[in-house]
Formats: C-alpha cells, sequence, structure tokens
C-alpha cells in the first residue's frame, strides 16, 4: 500500500475497461476489502461539481439558527428524513450521544410508485432552496457508482454479475449530511463520531472538510483515513457482511475529536448508505458458509434488520413504518 493506509483502485477500469481490466479490478477490490474492508475509489464517476454544490448547500443549512433547523425534524420517521438534532444520535454499545447534528435524504420515487408507501417524502428546505435539488443529483449520483461497486463485489463471491441489481434498484438508501460544530468545552467522553459499524451493504464517502476518520485494523489499531483529491472512500456494512457470514467484515471505524487548538474547525461529512429494498433476503448465502466459518446468523430481511439497529442506535423508540 506503500505510503496510503487502504488501497486505491480505478472504478473506470470496471465500467469501461476490457474483460482483463474488469478481472484485475474484481481482484484488487476483493483484495482489499479482505484485508481491511476499506477502499479508496478514483475515476468513480461522481462529478466534483454536484459534490462541491451540496458541500455549499449543506454548509449554509448548518450555518441557520437552531430554531429554522429544527423545523425540519420530523417526529416518527426515525431520523431517516430531514433533520436530526445535535446530540441524538449514540453508537449501539454507547449511552452518551455523538458530537453531531445530520440531514438526511432517502430514496426518490414517483407517488404511484409500488414502495412509495414504504418511503416517506424527502424534505424541502424553504431557506435553502438548492439544497433539495443538489441532494437529489448526488443522491443519483451515488446510485450508479454504487451499483457499479456491487457489481464487482458480486463477480468476487463468485455470483452473477447483476445480483444486486433489482435487490437495489430504488432501495432504501441515505444520503447523510454530517455536522460536527466547533467544540466549545470539554466533552464529557464523548467524540465526534464513536467507533460503529454501517447498517448497509456498502458505504460511500465523499473526502470531508476536515481529518478525524479512522479505522481498526484486525491488530487493532486505529488507522487514520485521509482521502486524496477525487476519491471517495467505500467500506463493507453490517448488511454485507450477514449476507456473506463474515467473509467480508463490516469494519469499525470512528471520527475522533481534533486537538484542542483545532476545536473552533467545525467538519462536515457526506457519507452515501447503500441500501437495498426491505424485502431483501439477508440469509447467508451457501457459498460462504463452511466448516471453518460455520453460520454466524439467523436470516432476517433488510428492513426488519435495519429497524433492529435504528433502535439501537437511538434513532428509532417505537414500531412507527
Amino acid at each position: 500500500m506503500s505510503n496510503r493506509s487502504i488501497p486505491l483502485v480505478d472504478l473506470s477500469k470496471f465500467v469501461d475497461g476490457n474483460a482483463q481490466e474488469r478481472a484485475d479490478f474484481v481482484h484488487k477490490i476483493g483484495d482489499a476489502f479482505q484485508r481491511v474492508c476499506f477502499v479508496g475509489v478514483i475515476n468513480h464517476g461522481i462529478p466534483q461539481s454536484k459534490i462541491d454544490a451540496f458541500y455549499d448547500a449543506s454548509k449554509m443549512f448548518f450555518s441557520m439558527p437552531v430554531s429554522v433547523k429544527e423545523k425540519y425534524k420530523l417526529s416518527g420517521l426515525a431520523g431517516q428524513r430531514g433533520y436530526t438534532s445535535f446530540g441524538t444520535e449514540h453508537a449501539k454499545q454507547s449511552k452518551v450521544a455523538d458530537l453531531k447534528e445530520f440531514f438526511q435524504i432517502g430514496q426518490f420515487v414517483s407517488p404511484d410508485h409500488p414502495l412509495k408507501s414504504e418511503y416517506p417524502d424527502n424534505v424541502y428546505v424553504a431557506e435553502a432552496p438548492d439544497f433539495f435539488n443538489q441532494g437529489r443529483d448526488l443522491y443519483k449520483a451515488f446510485e450508479e457508482a454504487g451499483g457499479h461497486l456491487l457489481r464487482a463485489i458480486a463477480i468476487h463471491l463468485g455470483l452473477d454479475e447483476t445480483y444486486f441489481d433489482e435487490k437495489i434498484h430504488d432501495g432504501n438508501s441515505i444520503l447523510r449530511s454530517i455536522h460536527y460544530p466547533p467544540i466549545t468545552a470539554e466533552p464529557k467522553s464523548a467524540i465526534r463520531s464513536e467507533q460503529h459499524e454501517d447498517i448497509n451493504l456498502i458505504t460511500l464517502l465523499v473526502g470531508a472538510s476536515a481529518g478525524g476518520l479512522q479505522l481498526l485494523t484486525s491488530d487493532n489499531e486505529w488507522l487514520e483515513i485521509m482521502p486524496g483529491p477525487g476519491e471517495i472512500v467505500i467500506n463493507v456494512g453490517d448488511m454485507l457482511q450477514r449476507l456473506t457470514n463474515n467473509y467480508l467484515v463490516s469494519t469499525t471505524h470512528r471520527v475522533v475529536n481534533p486537538p484542542k487548538e483545532q476545536w473552533h474547525v467545525p467538519r462536515l461529512s457526506i457519507p452515501f448508505f447503500l441500501h437495498p429494498k426491505s424485502i431483501m433476503d439477508l440469509t447467508c448465502l451457501p457459498s460462504t458458509v463452511t466448516a471453518d466459518r460455520p453460520l454466524a446468523y439467523e436470516p432476517i430481511t433488510a428492513g426488519a434488520y435495519l429497524d433492529e439497529r435504528l433502535r439501537e442506535i437511538g434513532l428509532k423508540k417505537v414500531n412507527y413504518f
């Protein structure tokens, strides 16, 4: 890996490459996920202009008074749309809330779509009129890139290349804009985001406005992740870990507080959590259950698993939907 903390792959080699280039990409991403479960991706097809536009709109939103942001906090949706206030979410093993606030955008479907009843409307912010459209544009770009990555992962798993296609088409993915405000007093024990694993299949993360992201290695050491220009970072989520019976592992990661002299610097991060439809069966793939890796999980659907995890992290109190 030379001086890099995680491997780097070029998605264009899989999307537009010849047979050998595609095979090399599959090998590289499979090897990366086997070793560290995080990988940097360049030439991913997500226009920098869309990333920059959504960053700017997000900064505008989070700079608004709390009273304005609170107007876009929707009760009964477990934080899956709109604004979630500072100090609400915590890691499943922690009772101390993370030092962050965030805004979530979900799937866009037409009123007559078969899954419309499962997908609440996205929130339009009147004070930041570009926020909605720019979020939608970036959401769709992330969906496309994520689809290509899952095709490569499917091949690595010995599945048909299109195994995930229908499962993620109009899936329950989430685009989250996370704001970590300046730290103004000694934190009691919380950090910006306590160590955790993601719920979904894979996460696509564009470079944050400040450092702090770390992953826990197999040697139980924290490794700093610093994406380069034009690079997104991909990691395995819990749903893919369940599906593959721990063959691909959902890596623990966190966002640590900066040194005290940098407490005044806020941090903005834009992850895309790629989820399948709620009906996807996460029963472990038979090919991943072996004598050395016995069956680790009972069958469950993606929707039931998401419900379970939202309760664990404090976003969902009762079964609203």
